[in-house]
């Protein structure tokens, strides 16, 4: 269960650090920041939730043809999303381009952000756990840390945004490494 707690704080990063983001921009325009972090949490908690979840039926579906592969295979998509994730945690936020916060749009920065979650989804069957819970849990704590970066960013501007997504993909790398020792 440990294994599905960093998976969850990695793949939350990226919707972390859009927050931050969406926060910044909102800045100290309004008094009432409560309304984008509820919307900032419930659009990405719900993103990230469903995502993994698509992901790990698809794995279980082709996990009967690739069983002996499929540490390998789970190692190279994880590599690959912690890799883009630290590759974009060095360039600008797409935050940035939406001139209002929408419902489309943060429906737009949902499915972005956690298109990456489905493809981890598919490690779901070799963590050996409940996928529900798993979903579950990675969809609360994105819901969490979106919520709080509403916060975070209309405090501090942007300069934590780039560290949250640098670290998701730190560890995404680093449970793709545990999955060639297993």
């Amino acid at each position: 269960m440990l294994d599905v707690m960093f998976l969850a704080l990695a793949l939350s990063m990226d919707a972390f650090a859009v927050s931050i983001g969406l926060g910044s921009k909102l800045g100290t325009q309004t008094n009432k920041p409560m309304s984008l972090a509820i919307k900032a949490g419930v659009y990405f908690g719900v993103a990230q939730a469903v995502m993994p979840f698509i992901g790990f039926l698809g794995g279980q579906g082709v996990l009967g043809w690739v069983e002996d592969y499929a540490p390998y295979i789970a190692f190279v998509l994880l590599l690959f999303i912690g890799g883009k994730m630290i590759y974009e945690s060095f360039v600008e936020g797409i935050e940035e381009d939406f001139c209002q916060i929408t419902h489309r749009v943060m429906l737009t920065l949902a499915i972005a952000t956690s298109i990456d979650a489905m493809a981890a989804g598919f490690s779901l069957p070799l963590l050996g756990v409940n996928p529900f819970i798993a979903c579950a849990l990675i969809g609360i704590v994105t819901f969490a840390f979106s919520f709080l970066g509403v916060f975070i960013g209309r405090k501090s501007g942007t300069w934590l945004e780039s560290k949250a997504e640098l670290l998701g993909g730190v560890v995404l790398i680093i449970i793709a490494f545990k999955f060639l020792l297993v």
